[in-house]
């Protein structure tokens, strides 16, 4: 079955605000990715040196069964950090299939912001807000 994880955005303040959690619930954060370390967005103009030291994404595993994960938001991709909705819900699957059937079917009468596909990182992942308004990732850990 799906694992379930909250998945925190920030405005430039991820590294600092994980460090405090890692400082609360203890542990070691296994990942911290910057954007300078992944490739061009297609799309988009490059990012400020600045942008580019932000937090792409950061995992802290807190129990045996949550992972506490965030990124910051990037202006030159389009993305702001509003309080309030500054979070999403990102499911793990236990194989494609079942992330193709958890994102399609969540995604029914949504917006889709990035469909299902192979990412640089590793994963089969796909984005998208819900009919209700609830923020989605999909994400299958290809082996």
């Amino acid at each position: 079955m799906a694992q379930v994880n909250p998945y925190l955005m920030f405005d430039g303040k991820c590294e600092e605000a994980f460090t405090f959690y890692q400082s609360v619930f203890g542990g070691e954060i296994p990942f911290m990715g910057r954007y300078k370390d992944a490739p061009p967005m297609e799309g988009h103009a490059p990012i400020s040196e600045e942008e580019g030291q932000k937090i792409m994404h950061v995992s802290l595993p807190i129990s045996k069964e949550t992972i506490l994960m965030g990124s910051d938001t990037l202006a030159a991709y389009g993305h702001s950090t509003v309080v309030g909705n500054n979070f999403s819900i990102s499911i793990n699957g236990d194989s494609k299939e079942e992330a193709d059937k958890l994102f399609n079917g969540l995604s029914a009468g949504g917006q889709v912001k990035m469909l299902m596909t192979q990412t640089f990182w590793g994963a089969y992942f796909g984005m998208f807000t819900d009919k209700f308004g609830i923020e989605w990732m999909v994400n299958f850990d290809v082996k």
